[in-house]
């Protein structure tokens, strides 16, 4: 199997075991940081972490054991995975949450998966393949034939609008000023708020035109969107710098950043 073939599988796995767990009474916990963890998260991170054992390539995530920078550093090729992205929308049951898996060679994203468990829609970047979109993906049939050029993104939709997705949870005031700089430079603006790292898949999609995100991120809530992202032919780019964002850095701590086509 696959590179490729392991994360889309691991993906669809990890969604199944967080819709086990999100039919359930189940318990929030909060983290140091005050971010919720439930056991959806941990299960979740388990299945994933025992597919991408058999690569052989080192993984760093969000649920697992904090790795020093020491160790990390010589990774030329890793795996970085957020087992639950959105978790506040996984608590609040609304299905805007994903499954990140992502691989990175020297510091870019060459391919990721963004899966929607919910929404059982899978979302694939390869930076030699390009960029997909798979409706229904946990039917085997759907997902082997996935990666086809009628499931290519971007798409081209038939919009007049500029397109503008922004947090659901995380949208503060600079992100909200910048957005209004945008509304002024448009003549008609479409704003949608979503959850998770679908942001990114929207704009990977071709559905919005820009993501900014001037508020917190770490590179496990990134790394699998912006792989989508760059097969697609767009950029997630340093909001400062205006260059691409970087991965396995000492501080896994995002800059403020924007997605763009």
């Amino acid at each position: 199997m696959n590179n490729l073939s392991t994360i889309i599988t691991a993906s669809i796995e990890a969604g199944k075991a967080i819709l086990e767990v999100y039919g359930t009474d189940f318990t929030v916990e909060y983290k140091k940081d005050t971010s919720p963890i439930t056991l959806a998260d941990q299960n979740a991170h388990n299945i994933i972490v025992s597919k991408l054992k058999n690569t052989g390539i080192p993984v760093l995530s969000e649920e697992g054991k904090s790795i020093p920078y020491n160790e990390r550093k010589s990774w030329d090729t890793m795996w970085i995975v957020d087992p639950l992205d959105g978790t506040i929308e996984f608590v609040k049951r609304n299905g805007e949450f994903t499954v990140n898996i992502a691989l990175i060679n020297n510091n870019i994203p060459v391919m990721g998966v963004v899966y929607a468990p919910v929404l059982d829609v899978l979302y694939v970047g390869d930076e030699k393949q390009g960029a997909f979109k798979i409706e229904q993906a946990s039917n085997v049939e759907n997902l082997m034939a996935g990666l086809v050029e009628n499931n290519r993104i971007p798409v081209k939709p038939n919009k007049r609008y500029y397109g503008i997705v922004a947090s659901r949870s995380h949208l503060n005031k600079e992100t909200e000023d910048f957005i209004e700089k945008l509304k002024s430079e448009h003549d008609k603006v479409r704003i949608v708020s979503k959850g998770s790292s679908l942001k990114l898949c929207m704009v990977a999609e071709g559905i919005a035109d820009i993501y900014p995100r001037f508020a917190p991120t770490m590179e496990w809530d990134t790394a699998a969107g912006d792989a989508v992202v760059r097969a697609s032919g767009g950029m997630v780019t340093n909001a400062e710098t205006n260059t691409p964002l970087a991965y396995n850095k000492e501080n896994l701590l995002n800059p403020w950043f924007i997605v763009m086509r």
